[in-house]
């Protein structure tokens, strides 16, 4: 019985458009260069505000906000998916 079930297996080819199982997929990242800390951001100041100059891609020389989780300083390399949305500018204080 086990014998038959092994001759009814095709292997599966990568021409007919089908993943194997544990395949690994890269989505498209556009490198970014930290030049100034803003502040801290988020409810609890989890994130921090950046802005940062596009080093390649469509938009390369712009330089825009962003939000970024984890430990920052200037001089880092950011790895942006997306150039297009800039975050909202840090509020000055409280009323």
């Amino acid at each position: 019985m086990v014998e038959e079930k092994k001759q009814n297996k095709k292997p599966l080819k990568k021409s007919e458009g089908q993943e194997t199982k544990g395949s690994v997929r890269f989505t498209f990242a556009v490198p970014a260069k930290v030049e100034e800390v803003m502040g801290r951001t988020g409810k609890r100041g989890e994130a921090t505000q950046v802005r940062c100059k596009i080093l390649d891609g469509r938009d390369s020389g712009k330089s825009m906000r962003r939000n970024v989780k984890g430990p920052v300083r200037v001089g880092d390399i950011l790895m942006l998916r997306e150039t297009e949305i800039e975050a909202r500018g840090l509020t000055k204080g409280r009323k």
